[in-house]
C-alpha cells in the first residue's frame, strides 16, 4: 500500500509540474488565433472567434524566408564551429596527462561561472573596434560563450572511453586527427547530439546578444524581427504571439525527437 501511495502521489505531482509548464505554451498557442480585443477580454479561454489570418500576417510581417535563412546561417555555422573547436579541445585535453592540460580544462570549465553581462560591453566594443560585428562575429561570440560547456560534457564524455582504443590505432599508423575523427568523434554521438540541441535553442531564440551584434537590417535574425510587434504606441499581440508559434514549433520538433539523446549525453558528460 505504502508504494502504491508514493507511485500515485509521484505520478501526480509529475502531471501537476508539467501542466504548470505546459500552460504558458497553452495560453501562446490559443491566443495566437484570437483577434486583439479577443486577446484582452478573453485572454484564458479558446478564442470565440478562430482569426487563421494571424499566421500568414505575421509570416509577411517576419519576411520570414529570408529571416529564417539568417537565423539558421548563424546557428549552423556557430553549431559547427562550437562542435569541433569543443570536441578536438577535450579530446587534447583529456589524454594529455600533465599538469597543464589540467589547468587549461579548469580554465575553461571556470568559464561557466562567468555571467555574460559582465563581459557584454567590453565584447561588444571589441568585435566592433575590429569592424566584426553581424553574423560572421555573432557565431564567433557563441562559440566563445558556449565552449566552456560543449568542452566540459565532452571531457566527462571521454573520460568513459578507454586510452587503448587510441593506443590500438595509433600501433596501425593513425595521426592524432585521424584517430580523433575516425574513431572518438563517432563514440562521442550523445554528447555531441546533446551539444547541438541545448546551443540551437540559445542560438536561435536569442534576442540579447543578436541586438548587440547586428546592425544591419537584412541581416536581422527571427527575435529581432519578432520585436518589430512591438512600437512605442501599439502592440500587435496576436500577430506576435503567432510569430512566437512559428519561431518556437521547429525546437520543439526537434527536442522531442532527439531527446533521449540529449538525455544520455548530458549523463555520460557530467557524471564521469
Amino acid at each position: 500500500m505504502s508504494k502504491r501511495m508514493n507511485r500515485t502521489l509521484t505520478i501526480i505531482l509529475g502531471v501537476v509540474v508539467a501542466l504548470l509548464w505546459l500552460y504558458p505554451f497553452y495560453l501562446i498557442v490559443v491566443n495566437s488565433f484570437k483577434s486583439q480585443l479577443d486577446i484582452f477580454t478573453n485572454t484564458l479561454w479558446f478564442p470565440k472567434q478562430w482569426d487563421f489570418s494571424n499566421y500568414p500576417t505575421a509570416l509577411g510581417t517576419l519576411d520570414f524566408f529570408n529571416t529564417a535563412m539568417s537565423s539558421l546561417f548563424v546557428t549552423v555555422g556557430a553549431l559547427f564551429l562550437l562542435v569541433f573547436a569543443s570536441s578536438m579541445a577535450a579530446y587534447a585535453l583529456s589524454r594529455n596527462n600533465k599538469k597543464l592540460s589540467t589547468v587549461l580544462y579548469l580554465i575553461i570549465a571556470v568559464g561557466l561561472l562567468i555571467p555574460f553581462q559582465g563581459i557584454m560591453i567590453p565584447l561588444i566594443s571589441m568585435f566592433g573596434k575590429f569592424n566584426a560585428l553581424n553574423r560572421p562575429g555573432l557565431m564567433f561570440m557563441y562559440l566563445g560563450l558556449g565552449t566552456s560547456m560543449a568542452t566540459f560534457l565532452y571531457y566527462g564524455a571521454l573520460q568513459g572511453i578507454p586510452k587503448s582504443l587510441d593506443e590500438a590505432a595509433i600501433m596501425d599508423g593513425a595521426g592524432p586527427f585521424r584517430i580523433y575523427w575516425k574513431i572518438i568523434l563517432p563514440l562521442l554521438k550523445p554528447t555531441t547530439v546533446t551539444v547541438l540541441v541545448l546551443n540551437s535553442l540559445w542560438f536561435w531564440n536569442d534576442y540579447l546578444l543578436p541586438s548587440l551584434a547586428i546592425n544591419k537590417p537584412g541581416m536581422y535574425t527571427i527575435p529581432l524581427k519578432v520585436f518589430y510587434f512591438f512600437g512605442q504606441f501599439n502592440k500587435q499581440w496576436n500577430l506576435a504571439l503567432a510569430a512566437l508559434v512559428i519561431v518556437i514549433l521547429p525546437l520543439v520538433i526537434l527536442f522531442i525527437f532527439l531527446q533521449k539523446y540529449v538525455v544520455k549525453g548530458i549523463a555520460d558528460g557530467a557524471v564521469k
